[in-house]
């Protein structure tokens, strides 16, 4: 199983939170997607997006779910609650809210194996 960390669809917020952009990122899932195709279970291939306050909204997950739903709806998603820590230890805990509207937004993309990874992390509806 090969995971991927799909940290936002908008090269900007990408380059944000990693200092490079996500051009060769979204290139290499897109590509294993596609050799995905030949094992469904276990599935060959696994996306996931931290939660991250200020930077990664709802609008980044439905973008993110849409480039994956177009290249395999049974791909899995876990939307991960972030704690802060390290660089971004001024930022808060992923609310519940930001969690479940994110979460709305990537059902509403089409993906049909989306997970909210360590709920138990969460923090207070802000």
């Amino acid at each position: 199983m090969i995971k991927f960390d799909l940290k936002a669809a908008s090269p900007e917020i990408h380059f944000a939170l990693c200092g490079v952009g996500n051009e060769r990122t979204l290139a290499n899932f897109a590509a294993l997607a596609e050799y995905g195709r030949t094992r469904r279970d276990p599935p060959l291939l696994v996306a996931a997006t931290l939660l991250v306050p200020g930077y990664v909204d709802r609008r980044e997950v439905a973008q993110i779910a849409a480039f994956i739903a177009s290249l395999d709806p049974e791909i899995p998603y876990s939307l991960l609650g972030f704690h802060p820590a390290f660089y971004l230890a001024d930022l808060p805990f992923t609310s519940r809210r930001h969690a479940e509207e994110c979460l709305e937004e990537a059902r509403k993309a089409g993906l049909r194996r989306v997970e909210l990874g360590n709920a138990h992390i969460l923090g207070g509806d802000y």
